[in-house]
């Protein structure tokens, strides 16, 4: 027969059944927390990159973003106005002194050049006509000048004559006067004809130099022309790849168009660019780091743009190793740019997140554990931050990206690698 339960015994059983829920639920409660702890407070030693502060050296740098170019580039431009006929290269080839790349109509062109040459030879002509004739013109004044003065001989020995037979008293003092006037008549004619063939002779020289001139004028421009024909065989100057190249046959051209660019691909240089807050920091002759990936290069600004174009400052980086296996037309690099030496003073690692002087908050290293801590950071180099306040030497700190901890005070800093 079924004994009926008390119920002291029924409220007994039913707190121990609330114990053992409330233990349950306390246990899972706590597992949750400490999970969420263990997911949420606490990162492993391996996940982060750590930075000792340490006493130092900071080459002062300004960041720059930059360019692979080809170390030598130059553009082929058309001198005349002309239609491409023929293409004889194409982008990628490569090319060496005095290979044809294009070839264009020069027709009227060498009609030019071939009338210049008529008339060159028409000038030449022109030239030794004037000297024969000048020569004949001054050989006919000089006989005349010498006939002039045997004319005035001859009436300097009649005037002698005249007045010795008037001493004589066989002459007469009219026929001396009229002697003695025609002499003088002479001379004053001589005179006047030896003016007239230095005029003369000043005039031809004067003549010839005018059309010697324009002669050599002449011959100027047909160099300049030949120059230009020569130019419009578009020949590639040096031995280098062509990277362009205009391959519309048929298309019109006027002076001044690109028409294809030569480029030497083994060597390059790097194109940079800075805002111009920054543009009395770059100078030409200060040392440069370029960073490729892990590779680092060392180069030297050989050239900064005087003027601003869009708040950007444009410079160029000559390297010292300018054909390394990385370098590549095109590239994307980051530029750092010396400009200051500060020395004995904290620093630690760059990396990512740096982002110029200012306040940060970084985790430093306590025990096992990460404290949030305000650090003020200062200059800076592609190895290097300087440590400004908030940081001892000795201190460990970290240097990854810890965005998605940034509500969070406090870290747990685990050992175990993952």
């Amino acid at each position: 027969m079924d004994r009926q339960i008390s119920k002291q015994e029924q409220q007994k059983e039913l707190r121990k059944q609330w114990v053992k829920y409330g233990l349950v639920g306390m246990v899972f409660i706590g597992g949750v927390v400490w999970l969420t702890s263990f997911f949420q407070s606490s990162l492993y030693v391996s996940e982060l990159t750590f930075s000792t502060v340490d006493k130092g050296t900071i080459e002062v740098s300004v960041n720059a973003s930059g360019k692979v170019i080809p170390a030598f580039e130059e553009i082929i431009t058309t001198p005349i106005n002309s239609r491409i006929l023929e293409v004889y290269s194409k982008g990628g080839d490569s090319v060496d002194v005095g290979t044809p790349i294009l070839k264009l109509d020069l027709q009227s062109a060498e009609t030019d050049y071939h009338k210049m040459q008529d008339e060159v030879q028409v000038k030449q002509l022109q030239l030794e006509q004037l000297k024969v004739s000048n020569r004949s013109k001054l050989s006919e004044m000089d006989m005349k000048l010498k006939v002039s003065r045997m004319e005035l001989n001859r009436k300097e020995v009649e005037l002698r004559n005249e007045r010795y037979l008037d001493s004589l008293g066989a002459g007469t003092t009219d026929k001396v006067r009229q002697v003695e006037l025609s002499y003088h008549v002479g001379q004053l004619q001589l005179v006047d004809d030896e003016q007239k063939y230095q005029n003369e002779k000043e005039l031809a020289n004067a003549e010839l130099k005018v059309k010697e001139l324009e002669l050599n004028i002449t011959i100027k421009e047909l160099a300049e022309l030949k120059r230009t024909l020569d130019d419009a065989q578009i020949r590639s100057p040096r031995k280098a790849i062509l990277t362009y190249v205009n391959n519309e046959v048929g298309a019109q051209i006027t002076p001044g168009t690109k028409v294809a660019i030569i480029s030497d691909l083994s060597h390059f240089k790097i194109e940079g660019e800075i805002a111009d807050t920054y543009g009395d920091r770059i100078a030409a002759g200060s040392r440069a780091v370029v960073k490729i990936g892990n590779d680092k290069l060392n180069g030297m600004v050989s050239d900064v743009t005087p003027l601003s174009k869009n708040g950007v400052i444009s410079f160029t980086v000559q390297l010292e190793e300018s054909n390394h296996k990385r370098l590549r037309s095109g590239l994307k690099t980051d530029v750092y740019v010396m400009n200051a030496i500060k020395e004995d003073v904290l620093r630690i690692a760059n990396t990512n997140y740096y982002l110029g002087k200012g306040e940060y908050e970084m985790f430093v290293v306590k025990d096992d554990y990460l404290y949030k801590k305000k650090v003020q950071l200062g200059e800076s180099n592609f190895e290097y931050v300087e440590v400004v306040g908030g940081l001892d030497e000795g201190e460990q700190v970290v240097v990854s990206d810890m965005n998605k901890h940034k509500d969070t005070k406090k870290l747990k800093l685990k050992k175990i690698t993952l």
